[in-house]
């Protein structure tokens, strides 16, 4: 008598991909709230706090890159267009359907503020990001080739760093363009922006992706045992 087949299915992602892909989800829907606050960073520079969950979204794609490869990175962020775009049906859904009577109107008043968003700028988030995304991992996947041999953790920073700044300029060129352009000046408006997005991928990046690489490697090292 034979035994029976066992029908499990293989395993066909790693613990690291799994976590980071989760992660990544939720961040693309984040950004988008979080970008209605003004944040200083002193020094006279101010930026969109948007900008924090999209530099954990840089570091995650690139993370990605280097354990998993840039065909995974670049599904990574081909797939995020999934919860950008659902997430914004859904928050017009319910910007349009009628608020109940008993609710108060100085909350939905805030609530209208903060999540009625126009086309124009739905338009400006979805082009800014996969364009810079998609250009990040470009960038920090090409850079690795000038490593040689080496995996150092310095260069890695180097890598992450060169590329989430790089991204960002561009990021900033088509989100403002699209979004603002017409409406009033903003020469001043892109140039504050990018120094402060270019300042962040410098001091943060480097430690984040460095953390998220080796945690990533601890992860799927322990499923391999």
């Amino acid at each position: 008598m034979t035994e029976p087949t066992s029908t499990a299915l293989p395993r066909t992602i790693t613990p690291s991909l799994f976590l980071f892909t989760i992660i990544y989800g939720g961040m693309v829907v984040l950004a988008g709230v979080l970008g209605n606050k003004q944040v200083a960073l002193g020094a006279g520079l101010a930026v969109e706090a948007g900008i924090f969950p999209f530099l954990i979204l840089v570091a995650l794609s690139s993370t990605v890159s280097e354990l998993h490869g840039q065909a995974t990175a670049n599904r990574l962020v081909l797939w995020g267009f999934v919860p950008l775009i659902l997430s914004i049906m859904l928050t017009s859904l319910v910007y349009f359907v009628p608020a109940a009577p008993e609710m108060d109107p100085a909350r939905l008043a805030s609530f209208e503020m903060i999540l009625g968003q126009t086309p124009r700028l739905m338009a400006a988030g979805i082009v800014a990001y996969g364009t810079s995304q998609f250009l990040n991992v470009t960038i920090f996947s090409k850079l690795r080739g000038r490593e040689g041999a080496g995996t150092g953790s310095t260069w890695l920073a180097i890598r992450g760093a060169v590329a989430s700044a790089l991204s960002q300029i561009v990021d900033t060129l088509l989100f403002v363009t699209i979004a603002f352009y017409g409406v009033f000046p903003i020469a001043n408006l892109m140039a504050g922006q990018m120094l402060a997005k270019v300042a962040l991928s410098i001091v943060v990046i480097p430690a984040v992706i460095t953390g998220l690489v080796a945690l990533g490697r601890s992860l799927d090292a322990k499923t391999a045992e």
